[in-house]
């Protein structure tokens, strides 16, 4: 079997002004993605760790160094093992950008999780704070990241409400991350803040009225006219929806 890509990226043009992916059905019978890169393609499993492989037995490196910790109470991370668990969350990075423009959000939902694990992982256990801030500093963009994947989950659902307050929760995390280095003066400059604070407009802006906000409105309508009886009666029903 030849081992030039070149027929298998024929076709498939490279865009660097957007994120091109696929799924294919691997040699193996299991699903893949690809992401089409300048230079060629990255394959990844759509499950567990992203290139297949299961480090010391393990799903992930950092499942294994999970249980190490939980055997040993002086566990530590140096600096070698902390370069060994961004470059594997690096892969889930890759992975969830591609399942994103896929729209498979839960997958996004699951692999950023899954990453800010290991940022909570390394703050608890690596030695030295540059490591530390390795992770810690891209907090804020996958807490977008994830927000927005619930977020959109939600809107495919109609819950606007429930999407609303998903942005509301990332938006306060992102607040905690910025006040917890005490550098709460930086939420303004931050664009994942400003990413979500926009969106949330949107969706406000474009969401259907509930019964409630529509009875509302014409309320308004009738005080307005100095149309009382009709605008007790709207009240009332409001009155009505407030007691289910």
């Amino acid at each position: 079997m030849g081992k030039d890509i070149s027929r298998i990226i024929e076709g498939w043009e490279y865009r660097p002004d957007q994120i091109s992916v696929r799924k294919i059905m691997g040699d193996d019978g299991r699903e893949k993605i690809q992401m089409r890169l300048d230079l060629g393609l990255l394959q990844m499993a759509t499950k567990g760790r992203p290139d297949g492989k299961r480090p010391h037995g393990k799903e992930s490196l950092l499942e294994h160094y999970l249980a190490l910790a939980r055997k040993n109470d002086d566990f530590v991370l140096d600096s070698e093992d902390c370069l060994e668990l961004q470059r594997e969350a690096i892969q889930y990075y890759y992975r969830y950008l591609s399942l994103f423009e896929l729209e498979e959000y839960e997958g996004v939902v699951r692999d950023t999780e899954r990453n800010l694990r290991v940022f909570d992982f390394v703050a608890k256990y690596a030695l030295h704070e540059k490591d530390k801030w390795a992770f810690e500093q891209y907090r804020p963009y996958v807490i977008m990241m994830n927000t927005r994947a619930k977020g959109l989950i939600s809107l495919r659902n109609k819950d606007y409400s429930k999407a609303l307050k998903q942005i509301e929760e990332g938006i306060k995390r992102i607040e905690a991350f910025f006040e917890e280095y005490d550098r709460a003066d930086l939420v303004e400059e931050c664009a994942e803040v400003e990413l979500l604070k926009k969106w949330a407009e949107e969706i406000t802006k474009r969401r259907p009225l509930t019964r409630k906000e529509k009875l509302e409105r014409m309320l308004q309508e009738a005080v307005n006219n100095e149309e009382f009886e009709k605008a007790a009666k709207l009240r009332d029903r409001i009155r009505g929806l407030d007691k289910r």
